[in-house]
């Protein structure tokens, strides 16, 4: 229940971390989120208070609601996506401005890359019944009631979200000051064309992914294995970074490192990293994604 204001901007504001995260963890994209915020807010707003129950869970419900309405139509497009698809970046720390977004994620872990690619597995349905149970515990009446479905119904698809889930779930290390210093020893070899270095670092099954959209050079297909990885990488090396500015940051959860040619910013790494060594690299280029990476942080 809420325990302050119940009007609409008091109930939005005390549970805006639990109700941009319950989007985002449906949409993966921060800038659809706050869209269906701004809409939920509208909808929210023109109940009757006196009808509300439990304004928390309906608040919720209605987030749901249309973060589930926004993946349908965008599965859609993301049929027709170039190159491979993943969520928006969110930087959930930094030493640097523009934070704002990571204090409104209440379950940190549920938003890693990690976690948000095999969510991408899931139909639209069961990312929303797996993130409204799993992830925020919602009673399956209160679930049946925003997805239009029967309590046993959610139950059955709960069930086989969880299994889909566990079965795929890949593991990860929070960052932290070591996975810090591995991402600055990959990028000290990277740029030095140490391919050695690079190999040392990397675990054998390692996969670089890389999202362009088909606005930006980027790869087309995953990466796979350290040699091909570590070779990719080493190219820095050679082209060189004219004007470019590197800043470490915490994205979604993980060690991340946005990147900036010219003072505008080109795109944001996040790393996989397990038992000291790197499973994963994320390289997210497509503009659209990056528009609130904008600003270089200070020194």
């Amino acid at each position: 229940m809420t325990s302050g204001d119940t009007s609409p901007s008091g109930v939005f504001t005390e549970h805006r971390g639990l109700l941009f995260s319950i989007a985002y963890e449906i949409t993966g994209s921060v800038a659809d989120s706050e869209d269906i915020l701004q809409d939920s807010y509208l909808r929210f707003a023109a109940v009757a208070p006196d009808t509300i129950e439990d304004p928390r869970a309906y608040a919720a419900q209605v987030v749901t609601r249309q973060a589930l309405n926004s993946l349908r139509s965008a599965q859609r497009r993301r049929e027709e996506y170039v190159g491979p698809w993943l969520p928006e970046p969110l930087l959930t720390a930094t030493d640097g401005p523009g934070t704002d977004p990571s204090a409104e994620v209440e379950l940190a872990e549920s938003v890693s890359m990690a976690m948000l690619l095999v969510l991408e597995t899931l139909s639209p349905l069961e990312r929303a019944v797996f993130v409204m149970r799993e992830v925020f515990g919602f009673d399956y009446a209160h679930i049946a009631d925003t997805v239009d479905r029967t309590p046993a119904s959610v139950r059955q698809v709960a069930h086989r979200a969880r299994d889909h889930v566990h079965e795929r779930r890949r593991r990860f290390t929070p960052a932290s000051a070591e996975t810090d210093r591995v991402v600055g020893e990959f990028f000290s070899a990277a740029t030095t064309g140490d391919l050695d270095g690079l190999l040392r670092l990397l675990a054998p099954d390692a996969v670089y992914i890389a999202d362009g959209g088909g606005k930006v050079s980027a790869a087309k297909v995953p990466v796979h294995g350290a040699q091909k990885v570590a070779r990719l990488f080493s190219g820095l090396a050679r082209v060189g970074l004219p004007e470019m500015t590197m800043a470490a940051a915490t994205v979604n959860t993980a060690p991340g490192v946005l990147v900036y040619s010219h003072g505008v910013i080109d795109l944001v790494f996040l790393f996989e990293i397990v038992d000291g060594l790197i499973t994963g690299v994320y390289a997210v280029r497509n503009p659209d994604k990056l528009t609130r990476f904008e600003t270089p942080p200070l020194p």
